[in-house]
């Protein structure tokens, strides 16, 4: 696994945490719960009568009543225009601050069961605080409004929910309640300045790193996990981004018409989500398709992260500087038959059409990750001493089950190209069918591991050798599933055949798991799967025409990708910021206690 591809899957991993809010149906019963049931046994342990259990489960159903219905007013008037804040995300945020504020108010009834009530009423009034606190830094990092109404989202629900504890609380000891009320005031004032220090710190870790405050980033990210609106966090890449000039290969087969098209953009597609390039892949795909009503599969080039487009106007420029000029004549009529060479861990298979040989690598069962660029600039070379015009070189990127080093790789990934194209190269070309296929199965998800794209098949028939290119859309597949698959279409009648995925990132921080996405194999069914691979193999046989080969290689110049240093540096600093943020909470929330604990004294 690349650099890059480490540091922008851990960033995945951690922002994976954010799927991890309750549903608002479990969300509204913990509250009641936690408001009714806390409520009525603070009194009932402090009041051990029946006024004190009729006081107390009043009190619980005031605070629970009290705090929906603010929860409401926040989310339909008070931040109405962002789309974080709907009426769940707005009551889970009121759940975690009672959970919060509990500790305080359990803790006061304890101390005032052995000493005396004042001690319930301050500890619950430092708690009222230090939820104050909590929402002001969670609205200040997370929501996009105005300061005005974000201010107001954080104040509601404590303000409110502190006034059924004021009523109790005058009925026992109206003087107490008197002296406290400035207090509040003060209250404000150290949470509004410990708050917005405390999110000012984390902004400009950001800012010092990359140019951009934390905390615009930080709303970027959950606008588009949350929302998934992908323009906040695409505006911040474009600015961030370098312009670089990017190739793309496009190997088209015509029998009467266009029949199949085998794309291969210079460009990783990453780097999450819809973000990016990430559905490059299966875009590239659809508007191929659509264009000239024939089957196309994008597999993955041979780049890492550092390639990946920093917009969907990016993804644009990309599909229609290979869409538009694809209408050419083609006249190859002869292909080699498909070949593999091996060399330890690497397995390199080839198969020449015309004057093009396309050419993949795996490290399977090994991890197959993302491969250095100059194994790319390798082949070509080595195809050149081969009279072969151009070389359209291909990740499988199909299999995974542990950190790899490519590094340590590349010597034998170049010796066994370098066969593979020899062997090839000494083969006489004969004329060949193609057949293409594609299956889209509708009960497998992103969440899954599965995009848009689907799984295709390429089918090429040379004198009596059969071959299945199959291409997956996913990220990776897991150790073990490419060779089930190869044995299931060699039983199928193939005699050769490559498993290849589409690296696309859009299945990345849309599921729980240890990666932040499901590799094609972890999440879904292996024998569902092969049985799709064997729908579209079985289908592409049936398509099987006589065909000619041409092929196109375009460059797109001025094209903006986010670069190596950038992702690198956005990924760190998700772990950069998280440490920021404990040292900074510690320090500035154990003094804004303290100051609070200290002038509750004095009242």
């Amino acid at each position: 696994m690349g650099v890059s591809s480490k540091f922008i899957d851990k960033a995945a991993q951690h922002y994976s945490s954010l799927f991890l809010l309750p549903s608002l149906k479990k969300a509204l019963v913990a509250l009641a719960l936690l408001s009714i049931c806390g409520g009525g046994l603070s009194t009932v342990i402090l009041f051990p009568s029946l006024f004190g259990v009729a006081n107390g489960f009043l009190l619980g159903f005031s605070l629970f009543f009290t705090n929906l219905f603010f929860d409401h007013v926040v989310s339909a008037l008070v931040l109405r225009r962002d789309p974080i804040y709907v009426l769940r995300r707005t009551v889970v945020l009121s759940l975690f601050c009672w959970l919060f504020w509990s500790i305080f108010i359990f803790l006061g009834v304890v101390l005032a069961f052995f000493f005396d009530l004042s001690w319930w009423v301050k500890l619950c009034v430092v708690g009222f605080s230090a939820v104050l606190i909590l929402r002001l830094v969670v609205l200040f990092s997370s929501s996009s409004v105005n300061y005005i109404r974000i201010f107001a989202a954080a104040i509601v629900q404590p303000f409110s929910c502190m006034i059924p504890f004021m009523i109790f609380w005058t009925h026992t000891n109206d003087m107490l309640v008197f002296r406290i009320l400035p207090f509040f005031i003060i209250s404000l004032a150290v949470s509004i300045v410990s708050s917005f220090s405390f999110v000012s710190i984390i902004g400009q870790t950001g800012q010092r790193a990359v140019g951009i405050s934390s905390i615009s980033l930080f709303r970027a990210f959950l606008l588009n996990w949350v929302a998934g609106l992908n323009k906040p966090f695409e505006s911040l890449l474009e600015n961030l981004g370098e312009e670089q000039d990017i190739e793309v290969d496009l190997l088209r087969f015509d029998s009467s018409k266009p029949k199949a098209a085998v794309i291969v953009p210079s460009v990783h597609p990453g780097p999450f989500n819809n973000i990016g390039s990430s559905l490059l892949p299966s875009m590239l795909k659809e508007a191929f398709e659509t264009k000239f009503h024939c089957g196309a599969c994008v597999p993955l080039g041979i780049l890492g992260h550092e390639l990946d487009l920093a917009s969907q106007i990016q993804n644009q420029k990309i599909i229609n500087s290979i869409v538009e000029p694809a209408k050419f004549r083609v006249s190859g009529d002869k292909a080699t038959p498909f070949v593999t060479a091996s060399d330890g861990p690497a397995t390199a298979s080839c198969q020449i059409f015309g004057d093009a040989a396309l050419l993949s690598f795996t490290l399977a069962p090994k991890t197959t990750e993302d491969l250095p660029q100059e194994l790319g600039l390798f082949v070509r070379k080595e195809a050149e001493k081969h009279r072969i015009k151009c070389a359209i070189v291909v990740n499988a990127h199909n299999s995974i089950n542990e950190i790899a080093n490519m590094e340590e790789a590349l010597d034998a990934l170049q010796r066994a190209a370098a066969i593979c194209l020899e062997k090839a190269a000494s083969l006489k070309p004969l004329p060949f069918e193609v057949g293409v296929a594609t299956v889209t199965p509708k009960e497998f998800s992103l969440k899954d591991g599965m995009g848009p794209g689907g799984i295709t098949v390429l089918a090429v028939r040379v004198g009596r050798q059969k071959t299945a290119y199959v291409v997956i859309d996913g990220n990776n597949m897991v150790s073990g599933l490419r060779e089930k698959i190869l044995s299931c279409l060699t039983s199928f009648g193939f005699h050769e055949s490559e498993v290849l995925t589409t690296d696309t990132h859009a299945v990345s921080a849309v599921a729980l798991s240890r990666r932040g996405y499901h590799p094609v194999g972890e999440a879904i069914s292996h024998e569902k799967l092969i049985g799709y691979v064997k729908e579209a193999a079985s289908a592409a046989m049936d398509d099987l025409e006589r065909c000619k080969v041409g092929w196109l290689r375009v460059t797109v110049p001025k094209v903006k990708v986010i670069g190596k240093a950038c992702i690198e540096s956005l990924s760190l600093l998700t772990d950069t910021a998280l440490q920021k943020a404990k040292k900074a909470a510690f320090q500035i929330f154990t003094l804004s206690g303290v100051i609070l604990m200290l002038i509750l004294m004095i009242f």
